[in-house]
């Protein structure tokens, strides 16, 4: 059986929703401009050989509409066949995830997976109307069905108050993932994954607008609640709204060989899982338990495991349920979307970004992206550094 293997990822740097450096950028042209990016650093794979570009988006609707990842390609002058899908926060670890079944399926040797999400332009049109909501789902309906429309900040403070995590806690690691965003940003870990972007004014963006490099436990402790009166979710302990782009390249182990080309990192086995929409924050915990099952490893066999920062609230008891300790330095060693941002389509593809190049800096073999996921799910993906 083909063996699917990362042989070249890149993303653009993150910026802020609505006022950071992103903001005139479409995201089909964004997305264009990375995949070629990422395309450069492989001379050696003809363009026209590539079966499929899959994109992951969040929201796909307004400007990210249209068959988005067919957009793309044809952006990007590849002309390859392209489809969009949706997971929600994790839109590009789904299409990682179909890039890698189709290798093994025997279905095509070379696949792009890429991500993107820009919430400032959600301003032109969305897929998410409340007004399309169905009534029968509303809360408290007659037919017992879950508040599947759950505010996403409700569900934070639903599993703070359920798995007794203190707003002081979660303050703590929102400023462990600024402490350590900026640490890595100064050291230029993120140089190694960012494709820089130009912008209207002449700059070239080379870094991520999110990191706060003057934040402490009392500024953070003297935020008011985002969410509920009284409530322990803030501004400071959650991701906030951004823009950006990731392209990660998937390819069968014998089409790498044949080309020459050093295989980066295999993909070895991912995870899935589904609970209460109104517990989302908690999916990493099966989804990874189901990967770590497939790959026949515990959490003892892992040199780095990435949790998506959706929430501070719900990574906390996430990593405490794979028997990892949240403060660990296993865990999002170089930070995580509390600091950088969550572009919820791109957040897949950006974590394997930083996942393969944690693991390269650092040494380490195998690494666990996992992510929960509105609606109620969790996904997990094990990654074998091979180069």
């Amino acid at each position: 059986m083909p063996e699917p293997v990362v042989v070249a990822f890149g993303r653009s740097p993150i910026g802020r929703a609505f006022k950071g450096s992103l903001t005139g950028w479409r995201s089909d042209d964004l997305a264009a401009l990375v995949v070629e990016r990422v395309l450069d650093r492989l001379p050696a794979l003809d363009r026209g050989s590539i079966d499929d570009l899959i994109c992951g988006c969040g929201l796909p609707g307004g400007e990210q509409g249209f068959n988005l990842g067919r957009i793309v390609s044809i952006l990007a002058r590849l002309n390859c066949p392209g489809t969009t899908v949706t997971r929600y926060c994790a839109s590009s670890l789904q299409s990682t995830r179909m890039a890698a079944h189709a290798i093994r399926a025997g279905e095509g040797d070379v696949f792009l997976s890429v991500g993107v999400e820009s919430t400032t332009r959600y301003q032109h049109g969305t897929s998410d109307i409340p007004a399309c909501q169905n009534p029968r789902l509303e809360p408290e309906n007659p037919n017992g069905y879950p508040d599947i429309y759950i505010q996403m900040g409700e569900t934070a403070e639903i599993v703070a108050e359920h798995e007794r995590v203190s707003r002081e806690e979660m303050d703590r690691f929102g400023l462990r993932s600024q402490e350590r965003a900026v640490a890595a940003q100064d050291g230029g870990f993120f140089d190694r994954e960012i494709v820089p972007v130009p912008l209207a004014d002449g700059r070239m963006m080379t870094a991520d607008d999110g990191p706060r490099r003057n934040t402490s436990l009392e500024k953070l402790a003297a935020l008011e609640p985002a969410f509920r009166e009284g409530g322990r979710v803030t501004a400071g302990n959650s991701c906030p709204l951004n823009d950006g782009a990731a392209a990660v390249v998937v390819m069968s182990d014998a089409r790498a060989r044949a080309l020459g080309i050093q295989p980066l990192a295999r993909i070895v086995s991912t995870g899935l899982s589904a609970l209460e929409p109104e517990r989302m924050g908690l999916g990493p915990i099966d989804a990874s338990r189901q990967a770590l099952a497939r790959a026949r490893m515990t959490i003892d066999d892992l040199d780095v495991v990435e949790i998506n920062e959706a929430f501070a609230a719900q990574v906390i008891p996430s990593a405490r349920g794979l028997g990892i300790d949240p403060f660990d330095d296993r865990l999002n060693p170089h930070g995580g979307s509390i600091a950088l941002g969550h572009p919820f389509g791109m957040t897949g593809a950006r974590i394997l970004c930083t996942l393969i190049n944690g693991l390269q800096t650092a040494g380490g073999q195998i690494g666990l992206e996992t992510m929960c996921v509105g609606g109620g799910m969790g996904m997990a993906m094990i990654l074998e550094r091979l180069g």
